[in-house]
């Protein structure tokens, strides 16, 4: 289904399985870009500032 159904559809059922993937897929992202970061002498402050986000908060998440 390409996007303009998604957005088209009656069904709020299609529209929020289409959020659903779009969280999925943002958190796979953000994931392998933290583990690369880290792996190219990234601190998590850095991190922190290019999700807009505290280093705390990404080190929480990511710093297991």
């Amino acid at each position: 289904m390409d996007i303009t159904a998604v957005m088209n559809a009656e069904d709020p059922a299609v529209g929020l399985r289409a959020v659903g993937a779009l969280h999925r897929l943002a958190e796979q992202v953000e994931a392998a870009h933290v583990a690369l970061a880290r792996r190219q002498g990234w601190s998590w402050e850095q991190i922190g500032d290019a999700l807009g986000v505290s280093r705390q908060s990404v080190h929480a998440k990511y710093g297991k």
